[in-house]
């Protein structure tokens, strides 16, 4: 965890000193690059799709890079510091702002971009200190998965409070079988999962150690308690969460879009999908937005900064967004292309009204995120093993501060 952070906490001088100094590659004229972390088969023919057709629109040819996610920072910053880059950069959001800070990346706007028909949410969280960097194409956040027969035998309704998560939760844990699974790993999986029932129950990023954060995290300690969690959850990520739910090891999981293709698969599987129960009824579920975004990186080539600009103009278009969408089962990030997505989708429309007033991590913090985030980390790890959550989000708002 260290070492990611110092990566992250240098990367501002790396990118600054790199992307200033201009290109120092040649490039064929006709041929742009795209980095993005597309390495499933799915997702990079669907791309791949994608970026041919925007190719032959605009007449040049487009190829994709891609690399696993937890690297493309990384790579990013090893091309910025020997000078080529490609032309564009496809980051997880929570990422952007660390390239933007340095000066790394070009303002949408001034390549032709609009916000026009975003959702403000989802345009704060392609941007940084106002400016809008980063064009998404879909975007997704977390909902709570149920499995249908096992709630209809039960004879349980679909929780929508938090006393009626943990009592129903508690009801459905049978033999092998936890009430619910979710993420609590320390990774930013873990982060993202918690970021429901601290933003629900009114806690801030900018407060760790508030009451609000130290009532939600104790919410999951007495989930844990109460045996509706398994152990291991502190140590699983979103796929691992996944796999629980299919196996029939959970009843209900806290998880999102990106594994409905998979949930499909196995025919015998009846899920359904609901907002994440809220401390009380009448709370707003307010959950993270979460996704990737297209930014240009400031290269020094204006000419080729302008076509990058047009290249992510197509890619993030009204039509490319829907038929991105449909593939992947994200929310387009076009208001105008979420409601035809739901005309097509009924069965997440919860989803988007949960993508409605989602936040973005990064939106108060900026580049400051990756301290914070952090510093949870090891608060979940410390709380969900025995440290009160009080002691615990101390000593994260203490890390988080001090970035240490």
């Amino acid at each position: 965890m260290s070492k990611r952070f110092t990566s992250l906490a240098t990367a501002s001088v790396l990118v600054a000193g790199a992307a200033l100094a201009g290109c120092g590659q040649q490039r064929d004229a006709d041929v742009y690059t795209v980095m993005n972390s597309s390495t499933d088969e799915s997702y990079h023919r669907w791309d791949a799709e994608a970026m041919a057709r925007c190719g032959e629109r605009l007449g040049v040819t487009i190829e994709q890079q891609s690399v696993p996610a937890a690297q493309v920072m990384t790579k990013a910053l090893r091309m910025a510091s020997s000078k080529s880059l490609p032309d564009i950069v496809q980051f997880d959001a929570s990422e952007m702002p660390t390239f933007a800070e340095a000066g790394g990346l070009v303002d949408l706007g001034t390549l032709g971009l609009s916000t026009e028909g975003i959702p403000q949410g989802i345009v704060e969280f392609g941007s940084y200190r106002g400016t809008y960097y980063g064009a998404a194409r879909s975007v997704n956040t977390l909902a709570l998965f149920y499995n249908k027969d096992v709630l209809d035998e039960a004879g349980v309704r679909v929780p929508t409070t938090w006393a009626q998560l943990r009592q129903t939760a508690k009801q459905l844990t049978r033999g092998g079988r936890y009430g619910l699974a979710l993420s609590a790993g320390g990774a930013e999986d873990g982060v993202f999962q918690f970021m429901p029932f601290m933003w629900s129950n009114g806690g801030d990023e900018t407060d760790l150690d508030g009451p609000k954060v130290a009532e939600a995290l104790d919410y999951w300690k007495g989930l844990l308690t109460d045996g509706s969690l398994s152990k291991s959850t502190v140590n699983w990520t979103q796929a691992d969460v996944n796999d629980q739910f299919m196996a029939g090891n959970a009843a209900m999981m806290i998880n999102g879009p990106w594994q409905v293709e998979t949930l499909n698969s196995d025919e015998s599987l009846h899920w359904g999908l609901a907002p994440i129960p809220v401390p009380r009824a009448g709370d707003d579920s307010v959950g993270p937005l979460g996704g990737a975004v297209l930014t240009v990186p400031n290269t020094g080539d204006e000419a080729r900064e302008r076509t990058a600009g047009r290249i992510v103009a197509c890619l993030s278009s009204e039509k490319e967004q829907l038929t991105y969408a449909l593939n992947s089962w994200m929310v387009p990030a076009n208001a105008r292309a979420a409601a035809a997505w739901r005309e097509r989708v009924p069965e997440l429309d919860s989803l988007a009204d949960q993508v409605a007033v989602a936040r973005s991590r990064t939106a108060q913090l900026g580049a400051g995120w990756s301290s914070v985030s952090l510093a949870l980390q090891s608060a979940f790890q410390s709380a969900l093993t025995g440290q009160s959550s009080e002691s615990a989000l101390k000593r994260a708002q203490q890390r988080a501060t001090s970035g240490n």
